[in-house]
């Protein structure tokens, strides 16, 4: 059960984190926190230190989410391939649809980070980490069962394969064209189908 607290912070957090998602950390400010929230300044700062802090806790909210969606497609899938299809599938006209306004949590974080923002650059990197790992693992698990070839690498695949989905999001969204990143998605369904066989 939330106490008032708990659920006072949940609310800023939900309000704020399309904002950072959306603006940036730097072109986010409290006064947008504010009409937001419809909050005074006293009722934030009493639950939070600092921007700093909001901006830490929207990001991990907003990844969160993106996780759980994630999880949601690949419990539906039995097979190795099954899921790799299934994210694709996610990701499809994301750059247009995201599961959270403004985009995806981790691109949009590890293009607004840079060395004076180190708390929110190791929350993107924990979440980048994060992601590489299930991948690979989705993938290790297909080499195991004879579903996709002993000669790729898991680590190499998963890589490229979620730089592939993330450059592909960068691309659509600056040329205003989901057309970019569906293309790319179509060609590692291809690969998944050819270059994965044994």
């Amino acid at each position: 059960m939330l106490t008032k607290s708990d659920r006072t912070k949940l609310f800023i957090i939900e309000k704020s984190a399309p904002i950072f998602n959306t603006k940036g950390y730097s072109a986010t400010t409290m006064t947008d926190i504010l009409n937001a929230t419809g909050m005074a300044k006293g009722g934030i700062y009493g639950n939070f230190k600092n921007k700093d802090e909001i901006a830490l806790e929207a990001f991990e909210y907003s990844f969160n989410k993106m996780r759980e969606a994630l999880r949601f497609v690949l419990k539906q899938q039995s097979t190795s391939a099954g899921k790799l299809l299934a994210i694709l599938d996610f990701y499809h006209d994301y750059s247009i649809k995201p599961v959270i306004t403004g985009g995806c949590p981790l691109l949009n974080t590890a293009i607004d980070v840079d060395d004076t923002l180190p708390f929110l650059k190791e929350a993107a990197a924990k979440g980048l980490k994060e992601m590489l790992g299930a991948l690979k693992n989705i993938i290790e698990q297909g080499i195991k069962h004879g579903e996709f070839s002993k000669k790729l690498d898991a680590g190499n695949e998963a890589e490229l394969f979620f730089a592939t989905i993330e450059g592909g999001i960068m691309m659509s969204k600056l040329n205003d064209n989901p057309a970019i990143l569906n293309r790319l998605l179509e060609n590692l369904k291809q690969q998944i189908k050819t270059r994965y066989k044994k």
